[in-house]
């Protein structure tokens, strides 16, 4: 019996329209252009302002351009998978709404949380499913709103995230294109450094919650950019070693969009230089699991079938880890 394999067969994407940029955000806290430009690099983030939109709105956007863009039909869609920590509601799932929102009408979904690792643990996910032969379309989506939960009095969080949402098309195939390797982390020593504290089971929503500011995102910045910095360039190599992969071998890495000095250093690890990083910080900021995303839907039209392709990212968890991807198609 051939192997099967994942590949992505077509990528989508949706950004919201309302831009904050770093000179409007520097009358909201006590910060710069040059402050933020230097020690994280974002320029300016995207940010949904219409109430009653949420998570599933970023997400059906970007799964409606993804069909759109292929050409397949909603009700081929044998499965979703959604990957966000933002979710509309703590249930249903989103998956259930983009569903039902884009008539997926022969699919069943759900969520999957791994915060900034979230698509990397999906397209590993949503790979097996493909792989198992019960499925031959799955859809993969990583979106966030993280202006529902950033406080825009806090200088330390406010300039780092914005809102958007991507998704690729997963079909079988057997020969060697797609999803080639993955090597996934959790470590649980991360939780008091980065994460939301009120909200859930363990700290229920309360007056007493919301007047300590527990629905809006902790981090502790210089813990987690050391952790970050070391995990996610370390895996990033080994993906590298372990598929016989060269510096010159490889046509792309796809780093998570957290900070701009995280991303140079993995590549500084790697031995590669900057033309072979896709870099789109400046123009989103952190989205979370749509990073990876949205990275693929920016530069799609310059990848080559037959691209050696690193996923690397590292988020709340902790989690980290890397992927080794041959892209399948001609972007354009």
């Amino acid at each position: 019996m051939s192997k099967v394999n994942a590949k992505i067969t077509g990528v989508g994407g949706f950004i919201p329209e309302y831009i904050l940029t770093n000179e409007e955000l520097s009358r909201m806290v006590d910060t710069s252009d040059e402050w933020i430009m230097t020690r994280i690099g974002i320029k300016e983030r995207h940010l949904i302002k219409d109430e009653g939109r949420g998570t599933s709105y970023l997400a059906s956007k970007a799964v409606e351009n993804l069909l759109e863009k292929t050409g397949v039909n909603a009700e081929e869609i044998d499965l979703i998978v959604v990957a966000t920590i933002s979710p509309d509601h703590a249930f249903p799932s989103t998956a259930a709404i983009v569903i039902d929102a884009v008539g997926l009408t022969n699919a069943w979904g759900f969520d999957l949380s791994a915060a900034c690792s979230g698509f990397l643990f999906g397209i590993d996910t949503a790979a097996n499913f493909i792989k198992s032969g019960s499925y031959k379309k799955v859809i993969l989506v990583g979106a966030d709103t993280m202006s529902s939960i950033v406080d825009y009095t806090d200088r330390t969080t406010c300039p780092i995230f914005g809102d958007g949402a991507g998704a690729v098309l997963l079909e079988p195939t057997e020969e060697e294109f797609g999803l080639l390797d993955t090597d996934l982390h959790v470590d649980g020593v991360g939780i008091d450094h980065l994460y939301l504290k009120g909200g859930g089971s363990y700290h229920p929503p309360s007056h007493e919650t919301v007047d300590n500011k527990e629905h809006y995102i902790y981090q502790d910045g210089r813990t987690v950019f050391k952790h970050a910095v070391s995990k996610m360039a370390d895996v990033s190599l080994n993906m590298m070693k372990r598929n016989n992969i060269g510096a010159k071998d490889l046509t792309w890495l796809i780093p998570h969009q957290a900070n701009m000095r995280i991303i140079e250093s993995t590549a500084h690890h790697m031995g590669i230089k900057k033309e072979q990083v896709m870099i789109n910080i400046h123009r989103y900021g952190n989205t979370t699991a749509a990073t990876l995303p949205l990275c693929l839907w920016d530069w799609e039209k310059q990848l080559k079938k037959g691209d050696n392709i690193i996923l690397a990212t590292f988020g709340a968890g902790f989690t980290w880890g890397a992927g080794f991807l041959k892209w399948a198609y001609d972007g354009e």
